[in-house]
């Protein structure tokens, strides 16, 4: 594997081909069962060691979640249970809020709704795909607030078990988290935090980016005044609780629209993060200070990031959404997994861009079909050695689907 110096001048010195006329990647459908798949985000809820999804159904107003059937069934559609029912669900994600050892789901809406959402999950395993043993309860210091987009389980403060990094767009719109109670299962004493005003918040990545040993939280910012990729400070748990500010550092990208991001780390260098943006392109953000646990703190939370742009030809592909950084075909090199948004008609809305003695190749996944993607995990579901594709898809009811790395 290169290191990220070589990857970034690699980046840097060359140009991206068109899209090449190898074969889409064959697609496996998990559920298309309703309208709007919006978002695809994993965890093993139930110690089988294979990763298990949960989704929002926006325009459905469905949360589902699926159990992983693993490797030798995972091309069939899969074992599933709706967990709830709210309208225009932007975004769900796994967390066991009680401590029972039953992961729940939070989903976070949108829309006229602009509610967050418990869905309380049966303690028994027999009933996790029972729909009925599942019970949903509104947020009551999130209902009508703000148009919530994104949640992140994190441990803020210490204490009641898991609490939740939260974030939305448009009035009113910031980041924030959500205190867990003494009793979780007490939805009306949780208690919001606003950490930072913002415009469109799209990711919430939990990385030590001061090397201090607890986590602080990237994030990519969309829109307003404050838009760019930056990261958010953690003061430390006891600090936290005691509402310390989290110190606000600018990454950049400020001059861009920023979507999905994904946050690297090479070998004992700093962490690089990469920024997919619109109208079709990424921006690669790496510290200019060599990486190690020796650097000064005070450089490394100074600005001190340097960075660079690919813009990727638009004729082939759609807007930017969401990236990834992965070797994809087993050649040592850290390839990028790309996803779009409005790729109408010919182009592709999901392609690979392969590092080759030649440059970046456009290499196709999705083919033409489907037109806005969102998010991507990265997973060998067929545990043939290589890293397959796991999204999903908004406008042609594709649903949620894997598509299968056709390297092994």
């Amino acid at each position: 594997m290169k290191n990220a110096a070589s990857v970034i001048t690699a980046f840097a010195l060359t140009a991206l081909s068109p899209c090449q006329s190898a074969e889409p990647w064959q697609r496996h459908t998990i559920d298309n069962s309703s309208r709007g798949a919006d978002g695809v985000r994993m965890a093993d809820v139930n110690g089988d060691g294979h990763l298990d999804i949960t989704t929002g159904w926006e325009e459905g107003g469905v949360v589902r979640v699926y159990v992983n059937p693993g490797p030798s069934k995972a091309a069939a559609i899969w074992p599933a249970a709706t967990v709830g029912t709210v309208k225009s669900p932007e975004d769900a994600v796994f967390a066991d809020l009680d401590g029972d050892g039953s992961e729940d789901v939070v989903s976070s809406c949108e829309g006229k709704t602009r509610t967050m959402f418990f869905h309380w999950a049966p303690k028994s395993p027999d009933e996790y795909l029972v729909s009925d043993s599942w019970k949903t309860e509104a947020v009551p210091c999130t209902v009508k607030q703000q148009s919530w987009m994104f949640a992140l389980p994190f441990d803020v403060d210490g204490r009641n078990g898991i609490d939740l990094i939260v974030s939305s767009k448009g009035g009113n719109a910031s980041i924030g988290w959500l205190e867990s109670p003494a009793d979780p299962r007490n939805v009306s004493e949780w208690k919001y935090h606003r950490l930072r005003d913002a415009g469109w918040i799209m990711s919430l990545v939990a990385y030590d980016m001061d090397n201090d040993g607890d986590l602080d939280i990237v994030a990519s910012d969309r829109k307003g005044s404050k838009r760019g990729v930056l990261w958010l400070e953690n003061p430390g748990k006891e600090d936290a609780a005691s509402g310390a500010a989290w110190i606000d550092h600018s990454i950049g990208g400020a001059s861009r629209e920023n979507m999905f991001l994904d946050v690297i780390s090479h070998r004992g260098n700093s962490p690089a993060v990469l920024s997919a943006v619109k109208p079709a392109g990424l921006i690669r953000f790496q510290r200019s200070v060599p990486g190690g646990p020796a650097r000064a703190l005070a450089t490394i939370k100074g600005t001190g990031w340097s960075s660079f742009t690919i813009e990727i030809p638009g004729e082939k592909i759609g807007t930017g959404k969401s990236i990834r950084s992965a070797n994809v075909n087993l050649d040592g090199n850290e390839d990028l997994v790309y996803s779009c948004e409005q790729a109408n008609g010919a182009k592709h809305g999901v392609v690979w861009l392969d590092m080759t003695p030649e440059g970046l190749q456009i290499r196709p996944i999705s083919g033409p079909v489907g037109a806005k993607f969102d998010l991507i995990q990265l997973v060998d579901l067929d545990a043939d050695g290589d890293l397959d594709v796991v999204t999903c898809e908004e406008r042609a009811n594709l649903g949620v689907f894997w598509y299968e790395n056709p390297t092994r």
